[in-house]
């Protein structure tokens, strides 16, 4: 397995999902419910969604290259822009309001699940690693490093998640992970254009 693709895909959506509202939901769901059944609804939700990206990347990877590194700088500076909005944003997003109502190991992974594949639908993390499968064409790595970066991000919401944002403020992660969306945005373009 190319390690670069895994490294890099790791690198990027742990940083990119850190701030995002999926894990402020992965966050609010573990303090509503037991932590084990809220872990494997998220895991279950973030695997579907991974694999849906990868899929979606490698048919932009039959493009011409030209092509797909304009599309992968697109994708990047939405997520880019993503990050920056969510970061400007004032308003704690409460993503389940029936969380009383559940109690059964069963119907909190699959209330679990259903908050987090919903959230997670164009996420910038979504956009980013079909991006990413697109630019490496190695979808198992790509996979690998986005499936166990978001896993890396739920656990830590539902160990840690109140920890993180009572000492690093969330804006400061968001606008950081913007950033590195804004830079590999600018250098997918630049291949763009000059390749």
């Amino acid at each position: 397995m190319n390690w670069v693709p895994l490294l890099a895909t790791f690198g990027l959506i742990f940083v990119a999902e850190l701030p995002d509202k999926t894990m402020m939901a992965t966050l609010v769901l573990s303090s509503r419910y037991r932590p084990l059944p809220v872990l494997v609804g998220v895991a279950a939700a973030f695997f579907v969604q991974t694999v849906i990206a990868v899929a979606a990347g490698g048919l932009l990877a039959l493009l011409p290259q030209r092509i797909v590194l304009g599309v992968v700088a697109v994708l990047f500076a939405v997520g880019a822009v993503l990050m920056i909005r969510e970061s400007m944003s004032t308003e704690d997003d409460e993503e389940d309001g029936n969380a009383k109502a559940v109690t059964g190991f069963g119907r909190i992974a699959l209330t679990s699940f259903l908050v987090l594949f919903v959230a997670e639908w164009g996420d910038a993390s979504q956009l980013a690693t079909a991006a990413l499968s697109a630019r490496y064409q190695a979808p198992v790595a790509v996979f690998a490093g986005a499936f166990g970066a978001l896993l890396a991000i739920a656990t830590i919401a539902v160990l840690l998640g109140r920890v993180i944002v009572r000492y690093v403020p969330l804006q400061w992660i968001q606008r950081g992970a913007a950033g590195v969306f804004a830079v590999f945005a600018i250098i997918a373009g630049w291949q763009a254009v000059t390749g």
